[in-house]
Order: C-alpha cells, then sequence, then structure tokens
C-alpha cells in the first residue's frame, strides 16, 4: 500500500501540470487564445517551473513551428512522418531538439522576450525539478517523494507524446485537417484530445465542442474570465462541422 500513495500523488500533479500547460503555455502564450491576469499569470508560471522545468518561450516556439508546417517535413514531431509509435516514445527528445535551436526559438518565440522573472527563476528549469523533489520528499517520505515525481514526469512526458502521436493518427476528424479527436486523450490532458478541433480554431480557448465534452483547460479559463482573471480572445465562429 504504501506505493499506492505516491503513484496516486504524482499523478495528480501530472493532471495539474497538464492542465497548467494547456491553460497557459498552448492556449494563452502559443496562441494568444486567453490573456490571464499578471497574478494569476505569474502563479501558472511558477507552478510549470515546479513541475515541467521547460522554458515557456520555447515551448510557444516549438508549437508554433508545428502549427506552421503540421505534418509536413519541418514538422518537429510529426507521426506522418516518423510513424506515431516513435514520435509516442521519443517526443521528449523530438521537442528538445528543436528547442535547444536558437534560430527556431528566436523566429517563432520573437513575442516572448524574458523577463526578469525568467531570467531570476523560470529559465532555471531543474532548479525547479530539484525543489518539487525536496518538498514531496519532506511530505511523503525519502523515496516515495521521488517516486511520485518521478511517476509524474514519465506520465507528463507521455502524455505530452500521445498529444503529438496519438492524436494524429487515430481519432475523428470533423475539421479538414490531419490532427484527430479523442475524448479519452481529451480527459487525460485537459482538452488536448481535442486537437482536430484545435487545428480547426487555433485561436480558440475552447477545444471542446459541446458542453459535455471534458476540457477541464476551458473550464479553467472561463471561471478565470468570469473572475475577472483573464480575458478570453472571440472568435466570429467557433462552430465545430458535424
Amino acid at each position: 500500500m504504501q506505493i499506492i500513495t505516491p503513484l496516486l500523488v504524482g499523478f495528480a500533479v501530472t493532471q495539474v501540470s497538464t492542465l497548467t500547460t494547456s491553460a497557459y503555455l498552448h492556449r494563452a502564450l502559443a496562441h494568444k487564445a486567453v490573456r490571464f491576469r499578471p497574478g494569476l499569470a505569474l502563479f501558472l508560471r511558477f507552478f510549470l517551473w515546479l513541475t515541467t522545468g521547460v522554458k515557456a518561450r520555447e515551448w510557444a516556439a516549438v508549437h508554433r513551428k508545428h502549427h506552421a508546417f503540421t505534418d509536413e517535413e519541418a514538422d518537429p514531431h510529426s507521426p506522418a512522418q516518423l510513424g506515431w509509435m516513435r514520435v509516442q516514445l521519443t517526443n521528449f527528445w523530438l521537442y528538445r531538439r528543436v528547442a535547444n535551436d536558437p534560430v527556431t526559438v528566436e523566429k517563432w518565440g520573437r513575442d516572448l522576450a524574458p523577463d526578469k522573472w525568467d531570467r531570476w527563476m523560470f529559465d532555471r528549469g531543474p532548479l525547479g525539478l530539484l525543489v518539487s523533489t525536496v518538498l514531496l520528499s519532506l511530505w511523503l517520505g525519502w523515496w516515495q517523494g521521488p517516486l511520485a515525481f518521478g511517476f509524474h514526469i514519465v506520465s507528463y512526458v507521455m502524455l505530452s507524446g500521445a498529444i503529438n502521436a496519438v492524436g494524429h493518427t487515430f481519432g475523428r476528424r470533423p475539421f479538414s485537417n490531419s490532427a484527430t479527436n479523442l475524448h479519452w486523450l481529451a480527459a487525460l490532458t485537459s482538452g488536448e484530445g481535442y486537437h482536430n478541433n484545435h487545428h480547426g480554431l487555433p485561436t480558440s480557448a475552447r477545444f471542446g465542442s459541446k458542453w459535455s465534452d471534458f476540457d477541464a483547460a476551458w473550464w479553467l479559463i472561463k471561471a478565470a474570465d468570469r473572475c475577472g482573471l483573464a480575458e478570453i480572445r472571440r472568435l466570429k465562429s467557433e462552430t465545430v462541422p458535424g
């Protein structure tokens, strides 16, 4: 039973990390579909620093390049070019290869220059991961804490890979693009599984098309909007084809 608790904690951390990635890195930063108030944005950035260690402008730059060359040769992680299994298993390294290219980051992330928080804290990703591991170890124990965080990292990487691999191979395509919609993947990734909808309407803050669609990041954005903590970019049409 001792092993169950850290695994559950790790999975919970992954779910909140995926929620934050989808709402902030993806919908707010990469596509400008929503703008969070500075205080909330700083909180989301801090949590991402603790749990993912990613540099926000690198993540946005890689994703923007993906949209510009979807499933073409220049796509950073295309299953049509590489095979879905390879993308699923090596998505982290495919991402790092492009994120480490300063030309790509400069071209696709030129509007996301580092601020003081990036320079002081958020660009030091390994430090954030170390802090999280120490905090979990103090809470759960000397071996349960690292196990929880390790399980989180593996889960986060595999779910990110599934969005790019499975989410461009299997599922429905109501819009005419190569991405797909999968309800089960959306449930595990805060709405990212409605990937075909997203490629069809990339500047929409909402990925699910029905009220019953499991789009947790949209629910967070909507709640923040109602509380005056976010401004949602409105589209003339957000209708998904039948």
